[in-house]
């Protein structure tokens, strides 16, 4: 795999998620309850934090400090939960622009690192590509397809 791969299904993924955004309501994309109890600023917000975390990985990695990732194992939950809140007080146009920072900063990183680091084994058991794929690609994919899902569900009476 090389990491320009990666790149590219980054931006190919998060297109498609943003494509299924598009019909979302202006006004109502600040509304909680558009997926699960989260609104679509909150569900920017959420996929920033994690091409974030990507980032980081690809960093630590570079560093040869992939044995500091996730030290004591990550409390997703809580983390998602303080994104939301964060989120939620947020202006959705900084929320954007955030989001599309994180994206930037890991395609710009993985067009440039050493194809060879993606297969280091990081302390979860996952390779590095594994972790940017879930973090990145696979993160934008299934938001995608709930959005979609959300969007299409016939209302309920």
């Amino acid at each position: 795999m090389r990491t320009t791969d990666l790149a590219d299904e980054l931006t190919r993924e998060r297109a498609a998620f943003l494509d299924a955004l598009s019909s979302v309501a202006s006004e109502s994309m600040t509304t909680p309850g558009l997926v699960g109890e989260w609104s679509a600023r909150e569900l920017i917000a959420h996929l920033g934090y994690w091409a974030g975390h990507a980032t980081e990985a690809v960093h630590a990695v570079e560093q040869g400090r992939a044995n500091e990732l996730d030290p004591g194992g990550l409390d997703v939950e809580a983390i998602n939960r303080t994104v939301a809140r964060v989120a939620r007080s947020t202006e959705l146009a900084t929320v954007r622009r955030r989001e599309a920072a994180s994206v930037e900063a890991l395609v710009e990183r993985l067009r440039v690192m050493d194809p060879a680091l993606l297969d280091t084994v990081l302390p979860d058991g996952d390779t590095l590509a594994d972790a940017i794929r879930e973090d990145g690609p696979g993160h934008y994919r299934e938001h995608a397809a709930e959005l979609r899902r959300t969007l299409t569900e016939a209302p309920r009476d």
